[in-house]
């Protein structure tokens, strides 16, 4: 793959040339239609806008949502719901009634006696992709897998 950078007075573009629009060039894409992508949250008195690429998971709890980074937890006025019909399904994944994952944010995976599946994400936190949602989750895993 060639990569090149033209500066121009003009608005930034870019321009994916390929031989074929497959999936993997598809993922390209959304990725970096995501990268300029945000979300604002409160921590206290204090609004933070975080760039969807820095969230690893949101979590429901007692109807109220929160936004994990690395370093912050900060809370947002939408509903997971909402959430899920706005991310792009192919980064993020609903893992369970309360919880929306950043799959580029998964570190490892392990198994367990009950069918669920802990993640391990880069910040060190485990979440449960419960039994009902382990299915999904690895039809796109290996899909991924597969475009690598």
């Amino acid at each position: 793959m060639k990569v090149y950078i033209t500066q121009e007075s003009s608005e930034t573009a870019v321009e994916i040339h390929c031989r074929t629009a497959d999936e993997k060039i598809g993922k390209l894409k959304k990725y970096i239609e995501a990268y300029g992508m945000t979300l604002s949250g409160r921590s206290g008195s204090e609004t933070r806008v975080v760039a969807l690429n820095d969230i690893l998971y949101f979590e429901s709890v007692d109807g109220r949502t929160f936004i994990y980074t690395r370093d912050s937890v900060l809370e947002t006025d939408k509903k997971l719901y909402e959430l899920e019909e706005w991310l792009d399904q192919s980064d993020f994944y609903r893992c369970s009634k309360s919880c929306i994952l950043n799959i580029n944010a998964v570190e490892k995976l392990r198994p367990e006696i009950s069918r669920n599946i802990t993640a391990f994400m880069t910040g060190g936190d485990a979440i449960t992709i419960s039994r009902r949602y382990v299915s999904g989750f690895k039809a796109i895993i290996e899909r991924g897998a597969a475009n690598e």
